[in-house]
Formats: C-alpha cells, structure tokens, sequence
C-alpha cells in the first residue's frame, strides 16, 4: 500500500523534498549561482576594457597622423612658395595619403569604442535578475 498525497496517483510522501532539504540544497547553490554570475561579469569587463583600449589606441593613432599631415600640409606650402610644382606637389601628395589615414584609424577606433558601450556587465546583471526572479517566485 503505497501512501499518497491529496490523491494524486503515483506520488508518495518521500517524492516531495523537505524544507530543511530545500534549505540546505539553497544554501550550497546560491554561492555557486553568485560565484558564476560574477566570473561571467569579470569576463565581460575585461572584453569591453581591451574593446574600449583598443579604440582609443586608434584615435591617438588618428590624432598622430593628423599632425603629420599638418606637419607635411606646411611643408608643401613652404614648397609651393619656394619651388616648382613637383616639390610641392610631392608633399601634397604626401599630405593627403596621411589624412586618409588618419580618417581610417578614426573610424576603426570609433567602431570599437562604440562596441564597448555601456561599460556595464549587461549579460551577467541580467542573470543575476533572472535569478532574484526564480528565487523570489516571480519567474517570467
């Protein structure tokens, strides 16, 4: 004779897990729960700090070539002055090959910066809402 609860067939009074099992059971799994979402917080941060790094590495690299390219911008005005036109045109030559560099490091630089924002841990902040959620009863 198996003994069964509010006459639901096939389940005994053992099958159901007691508070102090829940208890216990919620007590090791939630230091997990929180040691893994702050590992994966840890790791996102990390990703959107070398993302972030890396952009602005770019707009100095973009800054510097745009001062090279001033720089050789008033060597060929001095040259226009001074000489024909193939010295000058050399640099000005020069010039622009500087200036689209510049342009290009730019918008590398703004692409990854753009990847990085916001600095928030999105992924890990949103498990950890998740987890109040099922904790709390209120699972979406």
């Amino acid at each position: 004779m198996s003994t069964s609860t509010s006459g639901e067939a096939g389940r005994t009074a053992h099958d159901d897990p007691s508070l102090g099992g829940l208890l216990h059971d919620l007590t090791q799994q939630v230091p997990a729960l929180v040691r893994s979402e702050l590992r994966l917080a840890q790791a996102e941060m990390a990703e959107k700090g070398k993302r972030a790094g890396l952009g602005i590495a770019m707009f100095g690299a973009a800054g510097l070539l745009g001062l090279f390219g001033i720089g050789c911008v008033v060597a060929t005005a001095v040259l226009g002055l001074a000489h024909a036109l193939p010295d000058w045109l050399s640099a000005l030559i020069v010039a622009v090959v500087l200036f689209g560099g510049a342009g290009i490091a730019a918008l590398v630089g703004k692409k990854e910066v753009a990847q990085a924002v916001p600095p928030a841990p999105e992924q890990a902040i949103e498990g950890v809402k998740e987890d109040i959620a099922v904790v709390t009863g209120e699972h979406r």
